[in-house]
């Protein structure tokens, strides 16, 4: 009896499988939704964010001091042989 039932269910393995995993996803899927945490906590969207570093930035480019060079351009980085000897 076995062969037989082996034979029909290996000829229509395709027509067995589906709804059987489809079932087991169902299953699957409820129990998770009944045994998880659905909180998700609030965090501001992306768009949120930039607005509000675009608008701290502008405050901010307000408050800028002038830029000067305090020396000479061309002795920044000068290398210890070129520099003046006091």
């Amino acid at each position: 009896m076995w062969p037989i039932i082996m034979a029909i269910l290996r000829r229509n393995a395709v027509y067995i499988t589906l709804p059987i995993a489809g079932v087991v996803g169902f299953i699957g899927y409820n129990l998770e939704s009944l045994l998880s945490d659905k909180y998700t906590p609030y965090s501001k969207s992306i768009q949120e964010n930039r607005a509000e570093r675009l608008t701290e930035d502008l405050a901010n480019a307000t408050q800028v001091e002038k830029l000067r060079l305090k020396e000479n351009v061309l002795e920044r980085n000068l290398s210890p042989s070129l520099q003046k000897k006091m």
